[in-house]
């Protein structure tokens, strides 16, 4: 890579030899470099009125210079409009661009940068968001239709090896939009690409991260636990942060399949939130984990994992249920029994008909095995598997 990529310049004119240089040789590293708003030649102000350069790159330098300006001067809605202005240009000129895809490094800079300038473009307000966003993913869409439209090029120089970053991207937008639904056609297209598992682990991390959050939030936790999963374990070690993130969604995940986290774990990594939450699961202590709950809620809330936690009681109450059914080893259990269990941990309201109710649930959503006998007030559990293991059924 050219020194002068990595280094602050003096004048305009150092910077257009090296753009030409780089245009000439395709050389997408050198050119990304200079186009990031993390250069140093973005930290400097910049008087021009045209670039001399081969269209269309003239245009895409100069709206570059015009959005370093404005971000200068903190005018992030300017900015923001110059960037979307770079990144159309791009996709029109990359679109051109036959059995080639040395212009991936820029793709890559020119979309990150937009995405963050449309956060600080939007930051006055939640609907001021959710419109940077939208037009963001709009943006990102038209590049990456450029990406999987190059489905006949071959591997080396194929434009499809940009999907997954782009995508990464736009699950960030659809996330925040709260626009999830969009982001299925998204998965779709790379779980039926032949090069799935060959892209970088960073972005496979980051990819198996999101699928991982939208398979919890639709219940579907067996995906969920496999996604986020490999994103925890692939992600770098150093990476302390993202690897606290990935367990907020994965701890959950793994308590509702049955499979409860060690307390280590979450020290390390300071969760403290979820300690009570693992051990009250655990023995089945509802009060605990309603007490829990509500003391972490403004914290579960901001995660978007309040509901999720919210199922988990049922996870307890079968803990609970299988205590007794343990300690009074019959396969006809008085209904009773629960109902006074439910009252000791500070359910007082729940009488008989409600505690039949709960049952009732349990049973039919496959958390026990058996049927209830109204007239003798007794449920009747199998004498193979009266509790199957949560991962068999959910």
């Amino acid at each position: 890579m050219s020194s002068w990529a990595n280094q602050g310049c003096g004048n305009l004119k150092e910077l257009l030899p090296t753009i030409k240089e780089a245009l000439e040789n395709d050389d997408g590293r050198v050119f990304a470099a200079i186009m990031s708003l993390k250069h140093p030649f973005a930290e400097q102000y910049w008087d021009v009125k045209f670039i001399k350069a081969e269209p269309p790159f003239d245009v895409i330098v100069f709206e570059h210079i015009q959005c370093t300006n404005a971000c200068l001067k903190k005018d992030y809605e300017s900015a923001f409009q110059h960037q979307c202005k770079v990144v159309q240009l791009f996709a029109k000129m990359f679109a051109t661009q036959k059995e080639d895809n040395w212009g991936l490094p820029l793709m890559s800079t020119i979309i990150k940068d937009l995405y963050h300038l449309g956060l600080k473009a939007g930051s006055k307000s939640r609907e001021d968001t959710v419109s940077k966003l939208d037009i963001c993913a709009d943006m990102l869409m038209a590049v990456f239709r450029v990406c999987a439209g190059d489905s006949r090029t071959s591997l080396e120089y194929t434009k499809r090896w940009g999907m997954m970053t782009i995508i990464n991207l736009l699950f960030k937008c659809y996330f925040q939009t709260n626009k999830l639904h969009l982001c299925k056609p998204l998965i779709r297209t790379i779980e039926s690409s032949n090069i799935k598992n060959e892209y970088t682990i960073a972005d496979r991390v980051t990819y198996n991260y999101f699928v991982g959050k939208k398979y919890m939030y639709e219940n579907e936790f067996k995906g969920a636990e496999k996604c986020l999963s490999f994103a925890f374990e692939n992600c770098h070690r150093n990476s302390v942060r993202n690897k606290r993130r990935i367990l907020i969604y994965l701890i959950p995940v793994k308590i509702t399949l049955g499979n409860m986290p060690k307390l280590e774990l979450l020290r390390k990594y300071n969760l403290g939130e979820f300690q009570g939450i693992v051990t009250s699961v655990k023995h089945g202590d509802i009060r605990t984990l309603n007490a829990t709950i509500e003391k972490y809620s403004r914290f579960f809330i901001q995660e978007g994992i309040y509901l999720v936690l919210e199922k988990l009681k049922v996870i307890a109450l079968r803990n609970l249920f299988k205590k007794i059914y343990m300690i009074v080893s019959l396969h006809q259990l008085d209904v009773s029994l629960f109902q006074c269990a439910l009252n000791y941990l500070g359910l007082e309201d729940v009488d008989g008909e409600e505690t039949e109710c709960i049952l009732a649930n349990m049973i039919a959503d496959g958390y026990i095995k058996g049927y209830l006998s109204e007239q003798h007030k007794k449920m009747v559990v199998s004498k193979v598997t009266a509790f199957p293991k949560l991962n068999t059924f959910l």
